[in-house]
């Protein structure tokens, strides 16, 4: 199967999934360098153009003109703009995503993945380990010596840190929480029998989304992602978070461009009530949290409003209460195998191409839910998974394992904002922007107000 039939796959994946008769214009043909780009034995460029290309269909759906209309995705855009965590630069300085004690462990009887980037996911694993907070990579490696996988994979969802056993595809497909993540269409997306709202309509042209108000509760990349590029469409989005744990500042500043940020803790009443407040005047409400944290605090949906819902393992099956990472996922669903370097130890695909690909798919809901509630005044529920998206990918045909290394894209594909300090980033995924409608602003620091 060619690139560009796979990449026509996820787009109608996508779109039939909602009811629509898919129509796409396939990328530029891919040759020499591009062969590099997102380059694995998984179709990882496809995934990723036709997340893209699924989110620019949706765009022209509700109104919008200029390139997003009518230029094709741009697959060294796209690819430069999943591997943005390797292009970002603090100051003209690379940045670690990811901390000393997340990553690939061996056990008594295979490997793990661990993911402690939070201090407190950092925490809980070194107390599930009975090991001291001191503790070292070396001290983590020593004690999962003794432990065998499946013991580190139970005691950490039991204490809310995060361990996964590395399976392979077959395990994973064979298991229940991996027959529960192929479920349903790639983006859910369903309207309400609630009360409705005026229907009113959006404005198109280059700013499609512009008026929409989008009250953004996720963290990490996902969901950030998915709302930026919802700013990118003209949305006025603004984030909140809980001042305790504070987001990892390289991630903000690398997924938060044209949103607004603020600070609510929604165990506190007045916080609460001014979230309400936010809510209540929101047309759109994005949550990255496990299901059912986010209503556990009361919080009222207004109707006619478009709730969208991203997650590690969807809504279903017996991993759905538990936490998890784009890492994590790779490594629990058999692509950290698939993608070992050597057939002995597992690898990652060339991105966190899980966490990008869910984040425009969730814009792409989020935008065709804003077009129907615009002619009826209904409300819609919008969810997607990363677990989903990774069980799409593992069904793709187009497996290379002589695939070429894969390159990380050029300078020429940044942008840089700021003085002190300087940020360099990826340029917008979406065709005919060059830049993000503006920097992100530093953590925290916006008034709470629309």
């Amino acid at each position: 199967m060619e690139r560009t039939d796979l990449w026509r796959t996820l787009v109608a994946d996508y779109e039939s999934g909602i009811g629509i008769e898919p129509r796409t214009t396939p990328p530029p043909d891919l040759a020499g360098e591009r062969a590099t780009w997102l380059a694995a034995t998984l179709p990882v460029l496809d995934l990723a153009t036709g997340s893209v290309a699924a989110l620019c269909g949706a765009a022209r759906r509700a109104g919008a003109t200029g390139a997003l209309a009518t230029e094709g995705v741009d697959p060294a855009r796209v690819a430069a703009a999943f591997q943005s965590d390797r292009l970002f630069l603090l100051d003209g300085r690379p940045v670690d995503g990811f901390a000393p004690l997340s990553g690939f462990f061996r056990t008594s009887d295979g490997w793990v993945r661990t993911h402690a980037n939070y201090a407190h996911h950092r925490s809980r694993l070194l107390r599930v380990l009975d090991l001291p907070d001191g503790a070292t990579r070396d001290d983590v490696t020593g004690r999962l010596e003794g432990v065998t996988a499946a013991e580190l994979e139970d005691a950490a969802a039991s204490a809310g840190a995060i361990a996964v056993r590395v399976r392979t595809e077959a395990e994973w497909s064979d298991s229940a929480p991996g027959r529960a993540a192929r479920t349903g269409p790639v983006v859910q997306l369903a309207a309400r029998a609630d009360a409705r709202t005026r229907a009113q309509p959006l404005p198109g042209g280059p700013a499609p989304l512009a008026g929409v108000r989008v009250l953004d509760l996720t963290r990490v990349i996902a969901g950030p992602v998915g709302t930026r590029a919802l700013a990118q469409l003209g949305a006025d989005v603004l984030r909140i978070d809980p001042p305790v744990p504070a987001e990892i500042r390289p991630q903000h500043l690398d997924t938060g461009q044209g949103k607004r940020t603020s600070l609510l803790d929604l165990r506190d009443a007045g916080d609460r009530g001014h979230a309400q407040q936010l809510l209540d005047a929101a047309d759109v409400i994005v949550t990255g949290y496990r299901p059912g944290a986010v209503e556990a605090f009361g919080l009222r949906l207004p109707a006619g409003a478009v709730r969208a819902r991203v997650n590690a393992w969807g809504d279903a099956g017996p991993w759905a209460g538990r936490r998890g990472f784009d890492s994590i996922v790779q490594a629990a669903s058999g692509i950290a195998t698939i993608e070992s370097p050597d057939g002995s130890r597992p690898g990652a695909m060339p991105a966190q191409a899980l966490d990008h690909a869910t984040g425009y798919l969730l814009a792409a809901g989020v935008v065709d839910a804003l077009a129907e509630r615009a002619a009826d005044g209904r409300g819609r529920d919008v969810a997607v998974a990363l677990a989903r998206t990774a069980a799409w990918l593992l069904d793709a045909e187009g497996r290379d394992p002589a695939h070429p290394a894969p390159a990380v894209a050029s300078s020429a594909a940044t942008v840089r904002h700021g003085r002190h300090p300087v940020v360099t980033t990826a340029r917008p995924a979406l065709p005919g922007q060059d830049d993000h409608v503006a920097p992100a602003h530093p953590w925290g620091t916006d008034p709470a107000s629309w």
